[in-house]
């Protein structure tokens, strides 16, 4: 066996030029700028009392807090808040919203606000009403919003639909699903379907687990992390720190990315002032680019590259997985010109990556959309899952497989059964607290969602969180679908795009809710490595607000549609009560029913395997061969461009800037990417050049929905034949293709035609 770390090489990747704006280093001091400008500001005193507050932090699923403290993580380290969490709650604190604002500004001005000025509205303070026919929303009192909320939800249950983001709290999550339930309806649509569900799918249908199966302590045993498609350094930054320790303890960083990210190549954190903040600490060890869409044959090909340097674990895979034969022939018959050509990875570049992993003891193999956010995102994941397996790197101590998730609660969502794939153990649990069958018809998913709205089969929709009109590809069908629905009621703590753009056809209601901190109730939870925290009371600053619970909501309009059957449905505006029937129907969540008792936050049982017994029937893991993509681009005069016009058809990924959180932005600028607006494309200079196209020149893009013009040009470090733009506001010019299996958009991958600007006739679609 080939076992000699010495042998590996590390090649350069092949597009590592950045911009002259690009920084040398991800974080560093501008964040302790940017804590120094907000902490001794004006809003500082509220600031650091919510950073205190005994509740999770409102940003990433790796976010600290709960009973442990503000700044504190589950194993007890300090010092663990970041940059996206004070921007967060900065967002939350602002004021709210006075009286006459929706008297003074139309429904037609509101819809030319970018999502940052949205944002900074401030805060929701009361419920409004859009009627049709009316050019404003108007106050309304809560007797008219249950009239017509009660109103809605008495249509056929196949009619009636939610959609959630990860935003709100398990105990909210488990009363909409339970609602929808009880009504017939499993129309339960959520952000995640946009975004994770291939490994939700994916790893249910290897290992009979849908989540990480490693925590934190796990982690921190590591000595190799493959990280693939993220870009931790922005969106979860807290993971930082973990991957800063590993290097310093002599462990390797494997990144695959299109495009390199400065914070992936080199960090400076403020949890480590000495020795990391102001010259960064290294993070990649090796950096590959591959083509986007093209990780199946990445992978693939460092399986090959794992079975001919004798690096696989064959032992392992007899005894512990099933299908592994198939997965071994097709890496060994694939050849390595089918592989390097539809990835555009050299064999170098792979073989030191299989050296790197084969030769580490305990490897983490991470990843986020960058796997999932494409056409064959399940077979991504299985790709993933296959490597790791291969290897024997999963069920042991230090090692396993770990989906980074995106928002703070966005997986809490789906254990909570807010989702169309419900599980049999809670299928089984819910219809015997309910007393009755559920019902068995296909629910609909995010994507689905849409298109039953566009074809007039949705009456009413509640949205608890989320942005779903610009969440979706397709920005003109999402505001055409929203509005054959009669009723839409959003829960929001503040206005963004979706509630001047997603308007329904009768009525669009707008509830301003209770946030995290300031919910009068404890509530829970659950963080990306399945670690359960407890959210203390709280209070809103908000003076003469009228404001509600989102638990408070769903049960009263609960109750007035079924009374007390089939459960107490006002008991349980008291979340202890909801607790107790979380612990009893929700697998894993047994300790929810002592949590007030004890304060004990938990770790989820069965999810964290440390040896190789998995939840499938025969306890091994299933592995399935992963035919490798066709990723062909159109020429640009399938776009209608004439040949005669200098063009370069791209793979387009959408990706968010640093200071975004979901479709909510922060800043304007990106300055790690040293782009200054959200308008630019991020190309490589070949391309550009390739094109006639200088940095900064003004351009067209287009794709199979519409265009947008004015665009700018900025250099980067982008593979060849790919470029990057902002998410939402590229959404308007793609549809997207879906992977068939999870639902999901392939926003990673969108053939998109970039030319110069023209004087006349181009214009942005409506």
């Amino acid at each position: 066996m080939d076992t000699n770390p010495q042998q590996t090489v590390q090649p350069i990747p092949p597009d590592h030029e950045t911009n002259s704006e690009t920084p040398e280093i991800g974080g560093g001091l501008s964040v302790i700028q940017y804590w120094a400008e907000h902490t001794l500001s004006p809003e500082g005193a509220k600031l650091w009392q919510t950073l205190l507050h005994k509740s999770a932090c409102l940003s990433c699923s790796w976010g600290t807090g709960g009973q442990k403290g503000g700044f504190t993580n589950e194993t007890g380290e300090k010092l663990q808040r970041c940059m996206k969490s004070v921007e967060a709650i900065s967002a939350e604190i602002q004021p709210g919203i006075s009286s006459h604002f929706f008297d003074q500004y139309s429904i037609e001005q509101l819809q030319q606000l970018t999502s940052l000025e949205a944002d900074r509205l401030g805060r929701l303070s009361f419920p409004v009403i859009l009627r049709a026919g009316k050019s404003h929303y108007e106050r309304i009192t809560w007797e008219g919003v249950y009239q017509i909320a009660e109103a809605g939800f008495r249509q056929p249950p196949e009619r009636v639909a939610s959609y959630s983001s990860g935003r709100s709290s398990n105990e909210a999550a488990y009363l909409l699903q339970l609602l929808m339930r009880s009504l017939g309806s499993n129309n339960l649509a959520d952000c995640s379907d946009l975004c994770h569900a291939p490994s939700t799918f994916g790893l249910k249908q290897m290992f009979g687990t849908s989540t990480s199966m490693v925590s934190l302590e796990n982690l921190k045993q590591a000595d190799c992390v493959m990280l693939v498609g993220s870009n931790c350094s922005y969106n979860h930054p807290r993971l930082m720190n973990e991957l800063i320790k590993l290097r310093d303890r002599g462990g390797k960083i494997i990144v695959i990315n299109p495009v390199m990210e400065i914070g992936l190549v080199k960090f400076g954190s403020p949890a480590f002032p000495l020795k990391s903040l102001i010259t960064g600490s290294e993070i990649s060890s090796l950096y590959l680019q591959p083509i986007p869409g093209s990780d199946v044959a990445l992978f693939v090909g460092i399986q090959k590259a794992l079975i001919e340097k004798g690096l696989i674990h064959q032992d392992f895979l007899q005894a512990h997985t099933e299908g592994w034969q198939a997965v071994v022939e097709q890496a060994q018959t694939t050849s390595w010109e089918a592989i390097t050509q539809t990835c555009g990875v050299s064999q170098a570049e792979i073989e030191a990556t299989a050296t790197l992993i084969g030769t580490s003891k305990q490897v983490v193999f991470a990843w986020a959309m960058g796997i999932t956010q494409h056409q064959n995102g399940v077979d991504n994941v299985y790709s993933v899952s296959n490597t790791a397996l291969l290897t024997g790197n999963v069920g042991k101590v230090g090692a396993g497989l770990m989906p980074v998730r995106g928002h703070s609660n966005v997986q809490g969502f789906g254990s909570m059964g807010v989702t169309i794939r419900l599980k049999k153990e809670i299928q089984q649990a819910l219809e015997k607290l309910l007393g009755r069958s559920l019902s068995r018809v296909q629910g609909y998913d995010t994507r689905a969602l849409i298109e039953a709205a566009d074809a007039g089969n949705v009456d009413t929709l509640i949205c608890l969180g989320g942005n779903l009109y610009a969440a979706n590809p397709d920005l003109t069908q999402a505001k055409r679908a929203l509005s054959q629905v009669d009723t839409i009621i959003y829960l929001a703590t503040k206005p963004n795009l979706g509630h001047f753009h997603g308007l329904a056809k009768q009525n669009t209601i707008i509830l301003p809710v209770l946030n995290r901190f300031e919910n009068p109730h404890k509530t829970t939870v659950e963080s990306g490595n399945n670690f359960v925290r407890l959210n203390d009371e709280g209070k809103t600053h908000l003076k003469d607000a009228d404001l509600i619970a989102e638990v408070e909501f769903l049960t009263e309009l609960a109750h007035r549609l079924q009374g007390d059957f089939p459960v107490d449905w006002r008991k349980l505006q008291d979340t202890k009560y909801v607790r107790q029937l979380i612990a009893q129907t929700i697998p894993g969540f047994e300790k929810m029913a002592t949590i007030d008792e004890t304060q004990e936050e938990f770790t989820i049982s069965g999810r964290i395997f440390t040896e190789p017994k998995f939840s499938t029937p025969s306890g091994k893991a299933s592995m399935f061969v992963t035919p490798l993509p066709e990723l062909a681009l159109p020429k640009s005069t399938d776009f209608g461009v004439s040949e005669s016009t200098p063009a370069i058809v791209v793979a387009l990924m959408t990706g968010r800037s640093y200071s975004q959180h979901n479709t909510v932005v922060y800043k304007i600028a990106d300055k790690y990417r040293g782009m200054p607006h959200r308008n630019c494309i991020l190309m490589n200079r070949h391309d550009a050049e390739s094109i006639d196209l200088e940095e900064h020149q003004h351009v067209t893009v287009q794709a199979d929905a519409g265009k947008l013009t004015d665009v700018e040009v900025i250099y980067g470090a982008v593979r060849q034949g790919a470029a990057l733009m902002f998410y939402p506001e590229v959404n308007v010019i793609f549809k997207a293709q879906i992977e068939e299996r999870s639902g999901t958009p392939a926003f990673k991958r969108v053939p998109a035609v970039v030319y110069a600007q023209a004087t006349t006739g181009d214009s942005q679609p409506a």
